[in-house]
């Protein structure tokens, strides 16, 4: 039950994020990020509590840096958004909800890292894609899928150490 609920978090996240840069609306998917950011952050003790908001934070910036290089490097595109050299808050809202999803929803990949590499390279690329096919952004060059598959056959096993070093505590995983 916790896993289905921490999924539907997820794709209202996603959705959110997606559809409402696509519609004008990049404001939507941050606030229902938030709300899952919290729920997530309120499941530890107090001082897990700070361990989780650092987890969330590191996962962010880790996003927001890759997404950043990507579009500096001239590979995506995000249309809608003012600045068109930095990854837009909707994108690292995004990051967020994919860390708040890892420690329930992908559990079983910790201490896989080959596996949850190819899994990232194999669902970065096509959850960017969909993103692409509801108008949030825009591939800007050929090498932009392979570029995101490299992004996210790194920052996979990553997000899962961390969310494995949040769950023993702050110890090294």
């Amino acid at each position: 039950m916790r896993v289905a609920l921490a999924f539907v978090a997820f794709q209202a996240g996603w959705f959110g994020c997606v559809l409402g840069a696509a519609h004008r609306m990049s404001w939507l998917g941050p606030c229902v990020v938030a709300v899952v950011a919290l729920v997530f952050a309120l499941m530890f003790t107090h001082r897990g509590r700070l361990r989780a908001v650092f987890y969330l934070t590191a996962c962010a910036a880790m996003g927001f840096a890759l997404d950043t290089s990507l579009t500096m490097a001239g590979l995506l595109e995000f249309p809608r958004d003012g600045q068109p050299t930095l990854s837009p808050l909707w994108m690292t809202a995004l990051w967020v909800n994919f860390a708040a999803f890892a420690p329930v929803g992908l559990r079983w990949l910790y201490g896989r890292g080959a596996l949850a590499a190819t899994l990232g390279a194999a669902g970065g690329p096509a959850a960017y894609w969909a993103g692409q096919r509801l108008g949030a952004l825009e591939w800007s060059a050929p090498q932009a899928p392979a570029a995101v598959a490299a992004e996210w056959a790194a920052a996979t096993p990553a997000i899962l150490w961390l969310a494995m070093w949040l769950e023993r505590g702050g110890r090294a995983a």
